[in-house]
């Protein structure tokens, strides 16, 4: 008998613990769990994680079957948190850094829990004076907006852009890019949160459970829709001709593509994608004091399932964020 054989190992493998669920359905299915401790590959790296955002997707792939992946599953795409060991060929990084990024959406989700692998360039160096909460918040709907506003309708100075739901996780941060580049913006929301919304630079706010959008604004060049459904067609009445329309939810009303062609506008739906270029775009802009997150609330990881019940009321303002700390 070997030496190996005779005497066991008593290595164990590193464990974590994660948010975890092996059911679809409620908050209520969210739960502690000890799970492996993940290991960095080729071009990724290991990070610890102290913060990361709870997002829509979150609750929505929490509550069915979606793009993430089957059970059990560990949600979370933010990442903000320290990086605790590299994968070969990595330069861009080393042990200590703080980082923040946003995990390939949506098959490199796991960000919830206690460790997390990803690849090199979805990350960036956490800029001086950004607390880990606002690192955490800001990833997924910074990138959303960014790409949608910059990447893909080109938004500069002298536009008039338009903005749903402009208190939301992804539409309050949208509000600060299109101000940072120059731009005029008008953003919809409930008049209780017509101050938050001009604090953040809005030109014009329209209350939309009392006023039209589609019947007041008119000649924008560019929209942001985060609701989907009806507010894409409705959105399309309001662009001057050439004007574009960029939806953050991925399926289109129905005829939406036919009739911005009859007026001359462009519909286009996009799914954010981890940027290292884009993110770091959202640092300088948060380095500058031009970007910031509003944070709605901060719940240890433990109290994951609060986080989802307060982000499923729609009634938040801004983002809410997980602390891996308990």
């Amino acid at each position: 008998m070997s030496t190996a054989e005779q005497i066991p190992s008593t290595t164990e493998a590193p464990t974590m613990r994660a948010v975890r669920q092996e059911s679809f359905g409620g908050p209520e299915v969210l739960h502690l769990a000890e799970v492996p401790r993940p290991a960095p590959g080729i071009g990724e790296v290991l990070i610890q994680v102290r913060a990361a955002g709870v997002n829509p997707t979150d609750w929505k792939h929490r509550a069915a079957p979606g793009w993430a992946g089957s059970l059990p599953l560990t949600l979370g795409w933010d990442v903000a948190g320290v990086v605790e060991a590299v994968g070969l060929g990595v330069t861009l990084f080393a042990p200590g850094d703080e980082v923040f990024g946003m995990l390939p959406y949506p098959h490199g989700v796991g960000s919830h829990a206690e460790f997390v692998v990803g690849p090199t360039r979805a990350f960036v160096r956490i800029p001086e004076g950004i607390d880990i909460v606002q690192a955490g918040a800001l990833p997924l709907a910074a990138l959303t907006a960014w790409q949608s506003l910059v990447d893909t309708a080109g938004v500069g100075a002298g536009q008039r852009v338009l903005v749903h739901a402009a208190a939301g996780g992804v539409g309050h941060l949208a509000v600060q890019i299109a101000k940072a580049r120059g731009a005029t913006v008008i953003g919809t929301a409930s008049a209780a949160k017509h101050e938050f919304v001009r604090g953040l630079g809005a030109d014009e706010v329209i209350d939309y459970r009392t006023e039209d959008f589609a019947e007041v604004v008119r000649d924008v060049d560019v929209v942001l829709d985060t609701i989907g459904g009806d507010y894409q067609l409705r959105s399309l009445r309001t662009l001057r001709p050439g004007g574009i329309m960029v939806s953050t939810l991925p399926r289109p009303a129905e005829g939406l593509f036919d009739r911005a062609a009859e007026l001359g506008v462009r519909a286009e739906l996009i799914l954010v994608e981890a940027d290292h270029a884009g993110m770091l775009a959202v640092a300088e802009l948060a380095a500058s004091g031009a970007l910031r997150a509003e944070i709605a609330g901060v719940f240890p990881m433990s109290e994951a399932a609060a986080a989802h019940a307060a982000g499923e009321t729609g009634r938040t303002t801004g983002k809410l964020v997980l602390t891996m700390g308990g």
